[in-house]
Formats: structure tokens, sequence, C-alpha cells
């Protein structure tokens, strides 16, 4: 054998004398040689009365892996109990590495201590209750800090300019046009179409005028443009925040005095307040175009009779309806968003899951104060 293949060899030996049990430990125990002194002291391992001894004077090398298979055996032998051990002078570096690792690592139900019915059904309720807790209280800082930066002085040293707003406006605005616009588009013509299939039996396809126009003004224009802007702006600003905390620029900008929700959040906030509303605008028009073309090439009813019927179905009620919810929306895809980007931690797996988290948390609660806003409007008639 050569003398590198000899460094690399660990054995053990048991003897027994007066009823004591002492397991001496020799040559190197390390990942190499773990797999087959791992069988060898599976072969040794009984349990017995009374403590055991343990010498490592022998030892010349020890890593982790060599370390957790030696205290795993000693647990098998002794218990996990720390009192039945105990080690012959020599080798006290390893034993205070062996001491460093836990005496199991196996879970509370592979050791047969399943927990119970009641507590494995209402934790997981009881930690999402916490988690929204603490997600609601966020926002409120987020949503008060923002406050707070729109009473500051917009000037050189005040941390929060102007250009930066507008410059957001043209990012999550103007630049989203296009798409709204289609969505839209194609949206107004879908709910035209199928509403005029249907209302083709009763002979009275021309109240499809006023099936898009009612839902499109209160409903589907402000909604859809809202989820649009959760996944296509919400989640930009999860990952810039993001990234900048990753890359440790939010802690930068306090160090240098200013607040990182006035200077990160409250201009896109502005932004997402100001574009949301023209948005739903635009989106509005998109989706009635599409319905009266639609209209006009599938049921023949002609632009002039689709914009004389329109203008009897609705009236200011039901563009208010909408609008009045889309700054609400704006606000509340701006916030969650902010909140789950100062969540982010130091690794790429934690950004994409916060921003996966920010889109879905967006929408959800968007889509529930679209419902909120539906019965507050059924019950005060408007």
């Amino acid at each position: 054998m050569s003398q590198a293949a000899r460094k690399m060899t660990a054995d053990v030996a048991l003897s027994e004398s007066g009823g004591g049990r002492s397991y001496v430990f020799t040559g190197t125990w390390r990942h190499e040689t773990a797999e087959a002194m791992a069988a060898k002291l599976d072969g040794l391992a009984r349990k017995g009365d009374g403590a055991a001894q343990f010498d490592l004077s022998g030892v010349t090398a020890m890593d982790t892996a060599g370390a957790w298979i030696i205290r795993r055996f000693m647990t098998r032998v002794v218990g996990p109990s720390r009192d039945n051990v105990h080690f012959a002078e020599g080798g006290q570096r390893y034993v205070e590495l062996i001491d460093a690792l836990p005496a199991e690592l196996r879970s509370p139900e592979k050791n047969g201590e399943r927990l119970p019915l009641f507590q494995r059904i209402f934790a997981p309720v009881g930690e999402v209750m916490a988690a929204t807790w603490e997600d609601i209280v966020a926002a409120m800082y987020i949503l008060g800090s923002a406050v707070r930066g729109a009473q500051l002085k917009l000037g050189r040293h005040s941390g929060v300019s102007p250009a930066a707003i507008v410059h957001q406006i043209d990012r999550m605005g103007v630049k989203a046009v296009p798409i709204i616009t289609l969505m839209s588009f194609l949206i107004g013509a879908i709910i035209a179409q199928q509403g005029a299939f249907q209302l083709r039996y009763f002979g009275a396809e021309v109240f499809v005028v006023d099936l898009v126009g009612i839902l499109q003004l209160r409903e589907i224009g402000v909604l859809l443009t809202a989820i649009m802007i959760a996944g296509r702006s919400g989640s930009a600003i999860t990952a810039e925040i993001g990234s900048m905390k990753m890359r440790e620029e939010v802690d930068a900008l306090k160090v240098m005095g200013l607040s990182p929700v006035g200077v990160l959040v409250f201009p896109r906030l502005v932004a997402l307040t100001v574009a949301l509303p023209l948005l739903t605008i635009i989106a509005n028009f998109a989706a009635l175009v599409g319905a009266a073309l639609v209209a006009w090439g599938y049921s023949g009813i002609t632009i002039p009779t689709f914009l004389a019927r329109l203008q009897e179905a609705i009236d200011f009620s039901s563009i208010a309806a909408g609008m009045i919810k889309a700054p609400f929306m704006a606000l509340i895809i701006g916030v969650v968003a902010a909140v789950e980007g100062l969540k982010v931690g130091g690794s790429a797996e934690s950004l994409g899951r916060h921003v996966t988290s920010s889109v879905v948390k967006s929408i959800f609660v968007v889509i529930l104060i679209d419902g909120l806003f539906a019965m507050f409007y059924a019950a005060i008639d408007f």
C-alpha cells in the first residue's frame, strides 16, 4: 500500500473491560473514508447500559462528514444525552467539532412524534395570517412614508425629483399604451361578438351595445388595465427595488441621509396614480371601437346606431364608477410591489420569489377591491 493510501485509511476498535466500553478511533476520518466507516460503525453499534468512552487520540484528520458519522454512532450507542459520553485524553479539537453537531437530524414525525391534528391544520393558517398582518403593517409604513415624502419641498436637496416622476410616467404609462390598446380592442370585440351571438336568439342584438358599454366602463376596463399594469409595472418595481436592495444601494441611500421610500417608491406611486386612470380611458375607447366594428360587421349595427344606443345606455355614473377605482388600484399595485421589493434577500432566488409574489398579491387585491367597490355601488345605488 502506498504512503498516500495509508494516510487515507481509518479504523475503529471496541474494547471492553470491567463492564465498560471503549471505542478507539484511528486514522483519517474524512469524506473519502466516510462510506466504508459508516458501514463498519453500523456493525459495532449496539445499545448498551451505562456510559461509554471514546478515544480520538489516534485520529490524524477529520472533516464534518467524519465528525457527523461519529456523532451519529455515539447517539446510537449511548443515546442523545451528553452525560453518557466520555472522551479520552487527546484529540480535543475533534471533540469540539463533534459536540457542535446536533444529536439527531430526523424530524419529529420520523421519530414517531406526530404533531396533533389541530396543530397540523391550523398552524399553516396562523402563519399565513401572521404574514398577512406583517404585509399590512409594511404597506401602511410605505404609504405613510410616501405621503410624508409628498409634503417635501421640491428642491435640489429634497431627494424628490420631478424629472424622476415624469420618467416613471413615461415608462409605466406612455410605453404601456400599445399593449393596453390592443388588449382592450380585442376584449371589446370578443364581448360584442359573444353578446350578439347569444342575444340573436331573442332578436335583441341591439342590446349588445348596452352590454359592452356598461360592462366595459364600470368593470372590465379598469380591472383588466390594472391587472396588466400589475404584471407589467408592478413586477418591474419589485425587481428594481429588490436589485437595489441586493446590491446594498438602499442602505447607501440611508447612509446618505435620504429616505429610500421617498427616493424610490414615491415617484413610482405618483406615476402609477397618474398613468392608470389615463390608461383606463384609452382602454375604454379602444374597447368601444372594437365592439362597434364587430357589431357593424357581425350584426349589421351601423356606427351611428351604435353611438346613439351607447348614449342612451350609459350615463355619468357608468363612467365615474370605473374611473373612481383607478387611483385606488394604482396605489395598491405600487405599495404591494414596493413591500415585496424591500423584502428581497441577497439571492437571485429571493428576487424571483418576491417578484412572483408581488404580481400574484397585486392581482388578488385588485380583484378584491373591485368586488368591494361593486358591493358599495350596489348599496348606494350608484
